[in-house]
């Protein structure tokens, strides 16, 4: 009998979720975050965030309900009021320690291969924006993103509107609105890398001079 095929690697094998540190667990947003994490280990993801409260926690929670794997980025800050650090509740099966939060954020969007942002405030803002600037500048080699919730299709026809956006800009993100629409959005995001050479840029390699 001829050899079955072997199946083909994935190249998106991680997924950063990134989003509100301050949902509680009666908060809508965290049941969909815990939600997505679910899905995602289900279909054979990691999930990886900051290792922090609200959707981090949540999307942990969700993955190890089915015993996926949880990488967290962590940052223990000595004087930053206002930053949420490690939740001892996150459960994780691998810390990735960071000394600031710009080294903290570059590792998320380092460690991932796909993104799923979700409802946040001005951290996520950053990450999203840090996320969508590497995925345009390395068009071709980017990391896709899944913008998770319907509010997002507002926010960017407000930025096509408002600011100088490039075509492709526009070409590296799904907007979901379920765990099956964000499994549906990388699977059609691996289809497409798959179809031609592809290497992920490094986050790290993009401060380089």
């Amino acid at each position: 009998m001829p050899d079955e095929p072997k199946p083909v690697e994935k190249l998106i094998k991680t997924v950063s979720c990134l989003g509100f540190a301050d949902a509680a667990a009666d908060d809508p947003l965290y049941k969909e975050a815990y939600a997505v994490g679910k899905a995602l280990a289900e279909a054979g993801y990691i999930v990886a965030n900051g290792g922090g409260p609200g959707v981090m926690r949540a999307t942990s929670e969700g993955a190890k309900s089915v015993g996926g794997h949880v990488v967290g980025v962590t940052f223990y800050p000595q004087d930053v009021a206002n930053f949420e650090g490690r939740d001892a509740n996150n459960p994780m099966d691998e810390e990735i320690k960071t000394s600031n939060y710009l080294e903290r954020t570059l590792k998320l969007l380092e460690v991932g291969q796909g993104f799923v942002i979700f409802k946040g405030g001005t951290g996520t803002i950053s990450e999203f924006g840090m996320a969508w600037g590497l995925a345009r500048l390395y068009f071709g080699h980017h990391k896709p993103l899944i913008l998770y919730g319907k509010f997002w299709e507002n926010i960017m026809a407000a930025f096509i509107a408002n600011m100088r956006m490039r075509p492709e800009e526009f070409q590296v993100y799904r907007v979901a609105t379920s765990p099956a629409e964000v499994i549906k959005s990388l699977e059609m995001f691996e289809y497409m890398l798959s179809h031609e050479p592809h290497v992920f840029h490094s986050a790290e390699k993009a401060f380089e001079v």
